[in-house]
């Protein structure tokens, strides 16, 4: 773990360790910088999820977002995860001196620190202390977390720093945001449907019977998720697209249609409802179980990959890792009866 810095020493406990940040201040994770005055708290939402303000001055529209009791978040099919903390503006000069100077009065971070601690932000200066007299022309950034505390949560361990307004963060600071980085912590915010197939036959399917597979098309539609940091005039939208459905039968003794278990999305929809008369064909999507579930099920699971792309400010604009969220279901199979004469 990054060494914590004196701040965060004296103020992380468990009761409080959902609002203080290994960056040098304690976090406002209810709160976003704009105009030089205290933002709204994000609890202020607006009509449920339709839009809402979060830490680190980011502002998420999830207004296209996917909806419904069934929803979930995306798993990433590869090793990248989302950023589990990032750099944006937080404090105004005088709002880091109202943060700063308690915790050096208090002395409990000892007089050595607190003098260098005095001595980098020029605290004895009233005129240009914190950068007052750049008042309106930047902001101090400082660093946020995810509100789940993913790994790398603590990663972000450098204290306060000063940008300019229109100038780009020093380099040195990873995951300062950007258009990217807002794409990526967008990404972590799309909910996409549930993924639990129809079936037929519906209740109980037979030993060899092909059983048809497939999802509701109007479920299954692009979602989407904005996110933007006003004071820096900067936005980006991750969108998700189902793109295919996978099967797992949940036993070995079964057949996929196709052999891969992978049903790819077709002229808007995944895999094709039953209709009569389609008894003798092959489903496009399905699975045919070859032995009985006996007095138990077997657990289907359907998982529906997403395709996800952004855009945002300035044309900037790319690929993220594609998306996976499924769900199991149970699935009854029984022995065809034969009728004795």
């Amino acid at each position: 773990m990054p060494a914590l810095s004196v701040t965060s020493r004296v103020l992380i406990a468990p009761a409080v360790i959902g609002v203080v940040l290994l960056s040098g201040v304690p976090a406002l994770a209810d709160n976003t910088i704009g105009g030089g005055a205290q933002a709204p708290n994000t609890n202020a939402d607006t009509n449920g999820d339709t839009l809402s303000v979060t830490a680190g001055g980011v502002v998420f529209d999830r207004s296209k977002n996917g909806s419904g009791t069934s929803t979930g978040a995306l798993t990433s099919s590869t090793s990248w995860t989302p950023p589990p903390c990032w750099y944006a503006p937080k404090y105004t000069p005088e709002q880091l001196q109202k943060t700063l100077e308690p915790i050096w009065e208090a002395e409990s971070t000892g007089y050595e620190w607190d003098a260098e601690q005095r001595k980098k932000y020029n605290a004895d200066d009233e005129e240009k202390g914190f950068n007052k007299d750049k008042t309106g022309k930047g902001y101090w950034w400082d660093s946020y977390v995810d509100k789940s505390y993913p790994p790398g949560w603590d990663s972000c361990d450098k204290g306060p720093f000063w940008v300019d307004t229109g100038d780009a963060p020093p380099a040195q600071y990873e995951n300062a945001v950007t258009p990217e980085i807002l794409a990526e912590l967008a990404y972590n915010e799309i909910r996409v449907p549930g993924t639990e197939v129809t079936l037929a036959p519906a209740e109980a399917t037979k030993v060899n019977l092909p059983t048809w597979a497939w999802l509701d098309g109007a479920a299954f539609k692009p979602v989407s998720v904005t996110a933007s940091v006003p004071v820096l005039n900067i936005n980006a939208t991750a969108t998700a697209e189902p793109v295919s459905l996978k099967i797992e039968p949940g036993t070995a003794d079964a057949v996929t249609y196709p052999a891969s278990g992978v049903c790819e999305i077709n002229n808007g929809r995944i895999g094709e409802p039953y209709a009569k008369g389609k008894a003798d064909q092959t489903p496009p999507c399905g699975v045919k179980y070859l032995r009985s579930s006996g007095d138990a099920t077997y657990p289907l699971r359907a998982t529906v990959t997403w395709k996800i792309q952004w855009t945002g400010s300035g044309g900037a604009g790319g690929d993220l890792p594609d998306g996976n969220f499924g769900a199991t279901q149970n699935v009854v199979v029984q022995e065809i009866q034969a009728v004795n004469r």
